[in-house]
Protein backbone atom coordinates (compact mmCIF):
# COMPACT_ATOMS: atom_id res chain seq x y z
CA UNK A 1 0.00 0.00 0.00
CA UNK A 2 1.29 3.45 -0.88
CA UNK A 3 1.83 5.64 2.17
CA UNK A 4 1.81 9.43 2.38
CA UNK A 5 4.33 11.65 4.11
CA UNK A 6 1.85 12.20 6.92
CA UNK A 7 1.89 8.48 7.69
CA UNK A 8 5.60 8.68 8.55
CA UNK A 9 6.68 11.05 11.29
CA UNK A 10 10.05 11.04 13.03
CA UNK A 11 9.92 10.56 16.79
CA UNK A 12 13.47 11.55 17.69
CA UNK A 13 16.05 13.46 15.64
CA UNK A 14 19.76 13.88 16.33
CA UNK A 15 20.82 17.36 15.21
CA UNK A 16 24.57 17.77 14.73
CA UNK A 17 26.02 21.29 14.95
CA UNK A 18 29.66 20.62 15.69
CA UNK A 19 31.32 23.98 15.24
CA UNK A 20 28.81 26.28 16.89
CA UNK A 21 26.12 25.90 19.53
CA UNK A 22 22.56 27.27 19.46
CA UNK A 23 23.34 28.55 22.96
CA UNK A 24 25.94 30.97 21.54
CA UNK A 25 25.17 34.64 20.94
CA UNK A 26 24.95 35.27 17.17
CA UNK A 27 27.05 38.05 15.71
CA UNK A 28 30.59 37.15 16.61
CA UNK A 29 33.02 34.26 16.29
CA UNK A 30 31.37 31.50 14.29
CA UNK A 31 27.90 32.21 15.67
CA UNK A 32 25.40 33.57 13.18
CA UNK A 33 22.36 32.57 11.18
CA UNK A 34 23.10 28.85 11.57
CA UNK A 35 22.75 29.17 15.34
CA UNK A 36 19.41 30.93 14.98
CA UNK A 37 18.24 28.33 12.46
CA UNK A 38 19.09 25.35 14.69
CA UNK A 39 17.54 27.01 17.75
CA UNK A 40 14.28 28.07 16.11
CA UNK A 41 13.66 24.94 14.04
CA UNK A 42 14.40 22.67 17.01
CA UNK A 43 11.84 24.52 19.13
CA UNK A 44 9.21 24.25 16.41
CA UNK A 45 9.97 20.59 15.73
CA UNK A 46 9.53 19.82 19.43
CA UNK A 47 6.25 21.73 19.49
CA UNK A 48 5.11 19.52 16.59
CA UNK A 49 5.92 16.38 18.58
CA UNK A 50 9.45 15.62 17.34
CA UNK A 51 12.00 15.21 20.14
CA UNK A 52 15.31 16.89 19.26
CA UNK A 53 18.76 16.35 20.74
CA UNK A 54 21.42 18.77 19.51
CA UNK A 55 25.05 17.64 19.64
CA UNK A 56 27.75 20.32 19.70
CA UNK A 57 31.37 20.63 20.77
CA UNK A 58 32.08 21.52 24.40
CA UNK A 59 34.08 24.75 24.69
CA UNK A 60 33.95 25.15 28.47
CA UNK A 61 34.58 22.71 31.31
CA UNK A 62 31.93 24.50 33.37
CA UNK A 63 29.16 23.82 30.84
CA UNK A 64 26.83 20.95 31.86
CA UNK A 65 27.01 17.90 29.61
CA UNK A 66 23.34 18.30 28.75
CA UNK A 67 21.23 21.45 28.80
CA UNK A 68 17.46 21.52 28.28
CA UNK A 69 16.97 24.31 25.77
CA UNK A 70 13.18 23.99 25.61
CA UNK A 71 10.61 21.25 26.28
CA UNK A 72 11.55 18.42 23.94
CA UNK A 73 14.89 20.02 22.97
CA UNK A 74 18.23 19.28 24.65
CA UNK A 75 21.80 20.31 23.87
CA UNK A 76 24.54 17.76 24.53
CA UNK A 77 28.15 18.96 24.72
CA UNK A 78 30.73 16.48 23.47
CA UNK A 79 34.41 16.70 24.41
CA UNK A 80 36.51 17.09 21.27
CA UNK A 81 39.77 18.92 21.69
CA UNK A 82 40.54 21.66 24.22
CA UNK A 83 37.86 23.50 26.19
CA UNK A 84 38.13 26.64 24.10
CA UNK A 85 36.91 28.09 20.85
CA UNK A 86 38.84 26.78 17.87
CA UNK A 87 39.01 28.29 14.39
CA UNK A 88 36.97 26.27 11.90
CA UNK A 89 40.21 25.54 10.07
CA UNK A 90 41.41 23.54 13.11
CA UNK A 91 38.21 21.58 13.66
CA UNK A 92 38.76 18.83 11.04
CA UNK A 93 41.43 17.46 13.42
CA UNK A 94 38.66 16.97 16.02
CA UNK A 95 36.19 15.09 13.81
CA UNK A 96 37.36 11.69 15.09
CA UNK A 97 37.03 12.73 18.75
CA UNK A 98 33.61 14.30 18.18
CA UNK A 99 32.38 11.24 16.25
CA UNK A 100 33.53 8.95 19.05
CA UNK A 101 31.63 11.07 21.58
CA UNK A 102 28.48 11.01 19.45
CA UNK A 103 28.61 7.24 19.01
CA UNK A 104 29.13 6.76 22.76
CA UNK A 105 26.16 8.99 23.54
CA UNK A 106 23.88 6.98 21.24
CA UNK A 107 25.21 3.66 22.57
CA UNK A 108 23.73 4.52 25.97
CA UNK A 109 20.22 4.71 24.49
CA UNK A 110 17.87 1.86 23.54
CA UNK A 111 18.48 0.46 20.01
CA UNK A 112 16.90 2.53 17.27
CA UNK A 113 16.58 5.60 19.50
CA UNK A 114 17.08 8.16 16.70
CA UNK A 115 15.03 8.00 13.51
CA UNK A 116 17.43 10.19 11.55
CA UNK A 117 20.30 12.67 11.73
CA UNK A 118 20.12 16.29 10.57
CA UNK A 119 23.61 17.78 10.19
CA UNK A 120 24.42 21.46 9.74
CA UNK A 121 27.54 22.66 7.86
CA UNK A 122 30.05 20.33 6.24
CA UNK A 123 31.98 19.45 9.42
CA UNK A 124 28.79 18.16 11.01
CA UNK A 125 27.94 16.41 7.76
CA UNK A 126 31.15 14.40 7.96
CA UNK A 127 30.20 13.22 11.46
CA UNK A 128 26.59 12.65 10.45
CA UNK A 129 27.67 10.51 7.50
CA UNK A 130 29.61 8.18 9.81
CA UNK A 131 26.85 8.01 12.43
CA UNK A 132 24.09 7.44 9.88
CA UNK A 133 25.88 4.35 8.58
CA UNK A 134 26.61 3.10 12.10
CA UNK A 135 23.02 3.62 13.28
CA UNK A 136 21.41 2.61 9.96
CA UNK A 137 19.33 5.80 9.77
CA UNK A 138 19.06 8.44 7.02
CA UNK A 139 21.17 11.60 6.98
CA UNK A 140 19.52 14.93 6.15
CA UNK A 141 22.03 17.72 5.60
CA UNK A 142 21.93 21.52 5.44
CA UNK A 143 24.98 23.18 3.88
CA UNK A 144 24.27 26.75 5.07
CA UNK A 145 27.32 27.95 3.12
CA UNK A 146 29.30 26.25 0.38
CA UNK A 147 33.01 26.53 -0.33
CA UNK A 148 32.62 26.55 -4.10
CA UNK A 149 30.06 29.36 -3.93
CA UNK A 150 32.18 31.43 -1.52
CA UNK A 151 35.27 30.97 -3.68
CA UNK A 152 33.40 32.14 -6.77
CA UNK A 153 32.25 35.31 -4.97
CA UNK A 154 35.32 36.02 -2.84
CA UNK A 155 35.81 39.46 -1.37
CA UNK A 156 39.01 41.25 -2.34
CA UNK A 157 41.85 40.16 -0.05
CA UNK A 158 39.83 37.40 1.60
CA UNK A 159 41.15 33.84 1.86
CA UNK A 160 39.60 31.18 -0.37
CA UNK A 161 38.05 28.18 1.31
CA UNK A 162 40.52 25.25 1.46
CA UNK A 163 40.35 22.21 -0.77
CA UNK A 164 39.78 19.96 2.23
CA UNK A 165 36.42 21.65 2.74
CA UNK A 166 35.52 21.33 -0.95
CA UNK A 167 36.23 17.59 -0.84
CA UNK A 168 34.40 17.21 2.46
CA UNK A 169 31.31 18.93 1.07
CA UNK A 170 31.34 16.77 -2.05
CA UNK A 171 31.44 13.65 0.11
CA UNK A 172 28.53 14.79 2.28
CA UNK A 173 26.43 15.67 -0.77
CA UNK A 174 27.11 12.21 -2.23
CA UNK A 175 26.13 10.35 0.95
CA UNK A 176 23.24 12.40 2.40
CA UNK A 177 19.76 10.95 1.97
CA UNK A 178 18.30 14.40 1.47
CA UNK A 179 19.69 17.92 1.18
CA UNK A 180 17.89 20.97 2.57
CA UNK A 181 18.33 24.08 0.42
CA UNK A 182 17.27 27.46 1.78
CA UNK A 183 16.23 28.78 -1.63
CA UNK A 184 15.87 27.76 -5.25
CA UNK A 185 19.21 29.49 -5.90
CA UNK A 186 20.92 27.23 -3.38
CA UNK A 187 19.25 24.17 -4.90
CA UNK A 188 20.64 25.15 -8.30
CA UNK A 189 24.11 25.62 -6.82
CA UNK A 190 23.98 22.15 -5.27
CA UNK A 191 23.07 20.68 -8.64
CA UNK A 192 25.45 22.74 -10.77
CA UNK A 193 28.51 22.86 -8.51
CA UNK A 194 28.20 19.62 -6.54
CA UNK A 195 26.33 17.36 -8.99
CA UNK A 196 23.61 16.75 -6.40
CA UNK A 197 20.59 14.79 -7.61
CA UNK A 198 17.64 17.18 -8.01
CA UNK A 199 15.42 14.45 -6.52
CA UNK A 200 17.39 14.54 -3.27
CA UNK A 201 16.97 18.30 -2.70
CA UNK A 202 14.15 19.88 -0.70
CA UNK A 203 13.79 23.66 -0.76
CA UNK A 204 12.72 24.82 2.70
CA UNK A 205 12.90 28.55 3.41
CA UNK A 206 14.19 29.69 6.82
CA UNK A 207 11.79 31.78 8.86
CA UNK A 208 11.57 34.63 11.32
CA UNK A 209 9.99 35.01 14.75
CA UNK A 210 7.23 37.43 13.79
CA UNK A 211 6.32 38.11 17.42
CA UNK A 212 9.80 39.19 18.53
CA UNK A 213 10.65 40.95 15.27
CA UNK A 214 7.67 43.21 14.75
CA UNK A 215 6.99 46.89 13.99
CA UNK A 216 7.13 49.24 16.96
CA UNK A 217 7.58 52.81 18.09
CA UNK A 218 10.52 54.10 16.05
CA UNK A 219 11.10 57.19 18.19
CA UNK A 220 11.01 55.16 21.40
CA UNK A 221 13.53 52.72 19.93
CA UNK A 222 15.81 55.62 19.00
CA UNK A 223 15.52 57.13 22.45
CA UNK A 224 16.48 53.80 24.03
CA UNK A 225 19.52 53.51 21.76
CA UNK A 226 20.64 57.12 21.97
CA UNK A 227 19.85 57.97 18.33
CA UNK A 228 18.58 61.46 17.48
CA UNK A 229 14.96 61.52 16.24
CA UNK A 230 15.89 63.22 12.95
CA UNK A 231 18.99 61.17 12.13
CA UNK A 232 19.24 58.92 9.06
CA UNK A 233 20.35 55.64 10.63
CA UNK A 234 21.95 52.98 8.43
CA UNK A 235 22.36 49.65 10.23
CA UNK A 236 24.67 46.70 9.67
CA UNK A 237 24.06 43.54 11.71
CA UNK A 238 26.37 40.55 11.54
CA UNK A 239 29.85 39.20 11.91
CA UNK A 240 32.59 41.62 10.88
CA UNK A 241 34.56 39.85 8.17
CA UNK A 242 35.30 40.47 4.46
CA UNK A 243 32.56 38.04 3.36
CA UNK A 244 29.89 40.22 5.00
CA UNK A 245 31.40 43.36 3.39
CA UNK A 246 30.61 46.02 6.01
CA UNK A 247 33.42 48.04 4.41
CA UNK A 248 31.15 48.56 1.39
CA UNK A 249 28.68 50.38 3.63
CA UNK A 250 31.40 52.66 5.04
CA UNK A 251 32.80 53.45 1.61
CA UNK A 252 29.32 54.24 0.29
CA UNK A 253 28.58 56.57 3.20
CA UNK A 254 31.88 58.37 2.58
CA UNK A 255 30.79 58.87 -1.04
CA UNK A 256 27.47 60.29 0.11
CA UNK A 257 29.22 62.83 2.35
CA UNK A 258 31.76 63.66 -0.33
CA UNK A 259 28.89 64.49 -2.72
CA UNK A 260 27.06 66.51 -0.07
CA UNK A 261 29.10 67.46 3.04
CA UNK A 262 25.97 68.63 4.84
CA UNK A 263 24.89 64.96 5.11
CA UNK A 264 27.45 64.48 7.89
CA UNK A 265 25.09 66.24 10.32
CA UNK A 266 22.28 63.73 9.78
CA UNK A 267 23.89 60.37 8.95
CA UNK A 268 24.59 57.70 11.59
CA UNK A 269 26.05 54.28 10.79
CA UNK A 270 25.64 51.51 13.38
CA UNK A 271 27.73 48.35 13.10
CA UNK A 272 26.24 45.70 15.40
CA UNK A 273 28.47 42.62 15.62
CA UNK A 274 31.97 41.38 16.29
CA UNK A 275 35.01 40.18 14.34
CA UNK A 276 34.83 36.70 12.84
CA UNK A 277 36.66 34.45 10.41
CA UNK A 278 39.48 36.20 8.59
CA UNK A 279 38.29 39.42 10.24
CA UNK A 280 39.92 38.21 13.46
CA UNK A 281 43.34 38.78 11.89
CA UNK A 282 42.73 42.55 11.94
CA UNK A 283 39.94 43.13 14.50
CA UNK A 284 40.22 46.94 14.26
CA UNK A 285 40.28 47.01 10.45
CA UNK A 286 36.76 48.42 10.10
CA UNK A 287 37.32 51.13 12.70
CA UNK A 288 40.61 51.98 10.99
CA UNK A 289 38.81 52.22 7.65
CA UNK A 290 36.19 54.57 9.11
CA UNK A 291 38.99 56.80 10.40
CA UNK A 292 40.84 56.78 7.08
CA UNK A 293 37.61 57.70 5.27
CA UNK A 294 37.04 60.60 7.65
CA UNK A 295 33.70 59.28 8.96
CA UNK A 296 34.71 57.82 12.34
CA UNK A 297 32.60 60.47 14.06
CA UNK A 298 29.35 59.12 12.59
CA UNK A 299 30.05 55.38 12.97
CA UNK A 300 28.95 53.52 16.12
CA UNK A 301 30.35 50.08 16.85
CA UNK A 302 27.96 48.02 18.96
CA UNK A 303 28.46 44.52 20.42
CA UNK A 304 26.24 41.64 19.31
CA UNK A 305 22.76 42.13 20.72
CA UNK A 306 20.15 39.75 22.07
CA UNK A 307 16.91 39.43 20.13
CA UNK A 308 14.93 42.06 22.02
CA UNK A 309 17.64 44.72 21.65
CA UNK A 310 18.28 43.71 18.05
CA UNK A 311 14.61 44.30 17.27
CA UNK A 312 15.00 47.80 18.74
CA UNK A 313 17.91 48.47 16.39
CA UNK A 314 15.87 47.34 13.40
CA UNK A 315 12.93 49.54 14.41
CA UNK A 316 15.21 52.54 14.92
CA UNK A 317 16.92 52.23 11.52
CA UNK A 318 16.00 53.88 8.27
CA UNK A 319 17.44 50.86 6.49
CA UNK A 320 19.36 47.69 7.26
CA UNK A 321 22.29 47.16 4.92
CA UNK A 322 23.38 43.65 3.87
CA UNK A 323 26.26 44.00 1.38
CA UNK A 324 27.54 40.38 1.64
CA UNK A 325 29.45 38.73 -1.18
CA UNK A 326 27.64 35.46 -0.47
CA UNK A 327 24.54 34.54 1.56
CA UNK A 328 22.64 31.27 1.54
CA UNK A 329 19.59 33.18 2.77
CA UNK A 330 20.10 36.26 4.93
CA UNK A 331 18.15 36.05 8.20
CA UNK A 332 19.11 39.62 9.09
CA UNK A 333 17.24 40.86 6.04
CA UNK A 334 14.04 39.04 7.03
CA UNK A 335 14.27 40.11 10.68
CA UNK A 336 14.65 43.75 9.63
CA UNK A 337 11.69 43.61 7.27
CA UNK A 338 9.58 41.91 9.96
CA UNK A 339 10.19 45.05 12.05
CA UNK A 340 8.95 47.20 9.17
CA UNK A 341 12.42 48.39 8.15
CA UNK A 342 13.43 48.08 4.48
CA UNK A 343 16.71 46.48 3.43
CA UNK A 344 19.42 47.41 0.94
CA UNK A 345 21.17 44.17 0.04
CA UNK A 346 23.58 42.70 -2.44
CA UNK A 347 21.87 40.83 -5.25
CA UNK A 348 23.50 37.50 -4.39
CA UNK A 349 22.31 34.03 -3.40
CA UNK A 350 19.44 33.82 -0.95
CA UNK A 351 19.15 37.60 -0.59
CA UNK A 352 17.25 37.57 -3.88
CA UNK A 353 14.57 35.58 -2.04
CA UNK A 354 14.83 37.32 1.33
CA UNK A 355 14.34 40.80 -0.20
CA UNK A 356 11.56 41.70 -2.62
CA UNK A 357 13.44 44.13 -4.85
CA UNK A 358 11.50 47.37 -5.27
CA UNK A 359 8.79 46.30 -2.80
CA UNK A 360 10.44 45.67 0.58
CA UNK A 361 13.94 46.90 -0.18
CA UNK A 362 16.54 47.30 -2.88
CA UNK A 363 18.99 44.82 -4.37
CA UNK A 364 22.32 46.17 -5.61
CA UNK A 365 23.96 44.31 -8.48
CA UNK A 366 27.59 45.11 -7.63
CA UNK A 367 29.78 46.08 -4.69
CA UNK A 368 30.76 49.41 -6.17
CA UNK A 369 30.54 52.08 -3.42
CA UNK A 370 29.10 54.61 -5.86
CA UNK A 371 26.21 52.32 -6.73
CA UNK A 372 25.61 51.60 -3.06
CA UNK A 373 25.69 55.32 -2.26
CA UNK A 374 22.88 55.88 -4.77
CA UNK A 375 20.81 53.05 -3.32
CA UNK A 376 21.31 54.27 0.26
CA UNK A 377 20.37 57.78 -0.79
CA UNK A 378 16.90 56.42 -1.62
CA UNK A 379 16.50 55.47 2.03
CA UNK A 380 16.74 59.12 3.07
CA UNK A 381 13.91 60.21 0.75
CA UNK A 382 10.18 59.53 0.41
CA UNK A 383 11.04 56.31 -1.42
CA UNK A 384 11.99 54.84 1.93
CA UNK A 385 8.43 54.91 3.30
CA UNK A 386 7.03 53.07 0.27
CA UNK A 387 9.54 50.28 0.78
CA UNK A 388 8.91 50.25 4.53
CA UNK A 389 5.21 49.70 3.84
CA UNK A 390 6.07 46.55 1.89
CA UNK A 391 8.62 45.19 4.37
CA UNK A 392 6.40 43.56 6.98
CA UNK A 393 4.00 41.97 4.43
CA UNK A 394 6.96 40.38 2.66
CA UNK A 395 8.45 39.04 5.93
CA UNK A 396 5.10 37.53 6.89
CA UNK A 397 5.62 35.03 4.07
CA UNK A 398 8.37 33.40 6.16
CA UNK A 399 7.81 31.65 9.49
CA UNK A 400 9.69 29.07 11.53
CA UNK A 401 6.49 27.03 11.81
CA UNK A 402 6.45 26.69 8.02
CA UNK A 403 10.16 25.81 8.08
CA UNK A 404 9.51 23.05 10.63
CA UNK A 405 6.67 21.65 8.53
CA UNK A 406 8.96 21.54 5.52
CA UNK A 407 11.65 19.78 7.52
CA UNK A 408 9.21 17.19 8.85
CA UNK A 409 8.12 16.42 5.27
CA UNK A 410 11.76 16.04 4.24
CA UNK A 411 12.46 13.81 7.24
CA UNK A 412 9.48 11.62 6.36
CA UNK A 413 10.69 11.33 2.79
CA UNK A 414 14.18 10.35 4.01
CA UNK A 415 12.81 7.74 6.42
CA UNK A 416 10.53 6.29 3.77
CA UNK A 417 13.28 6.09 1.19
CA UNK A 418 15.67 4.55 3.71
CA UNK A 419 13.12 1.85 4.51
CA UNK A 420 12.34 1.44 0.78
CA UNK A 421 8.71 2.43 1.33
CA UNK A 422 6.71 3.77 -1.64
CA UNK A 423 5.53 7.27 -0.79
CA UNK A 424 2.96 9.59 -2.28
CA UNK A 425 3.63 13.28 -1.82
CA UNK A 426 0.78 14.98 0.02
CA UNK A 427 -2.47 13.40 1.18
CA UNK A 428 -4.93 11.25 -0.80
Amino acid sequence: MTRTLRDIRPRRVAVVSLHTSPLDQPGTGDAGGLNVYVLETSRRLAAAGVQVEIFTRAVSSSMPTTVELAPGVSVTHLRAGPFEELPKEDLPAQLCAFSAGLLRAEAGRPPGWFDLIHSHYWLSGQVGWLASERWDVPLVHSMHTMAKVKNLELAAGDRPEPQVRVIGEEQVVDHASRLIANTGDEAAQLKDLYAASPYAIDVVHPGVDLSVFSPGDRLAARAALGIKPGAHLLLFVGRIQPLKAPDVLLRAVARMIEADPSRREELVVAICGGPSGSGLEHPTALADLAASLGIADIVRFEPPADRARLAEWYRAADATVVPSYSESFGLVAIESQACGTPVVAASVGGLRTAVADGRSGLLVASHDPGEWARALQCMTTGERQRLADGARPHAEGFSWDATARGLIDSYAQAIGEHAALPLAIGTP
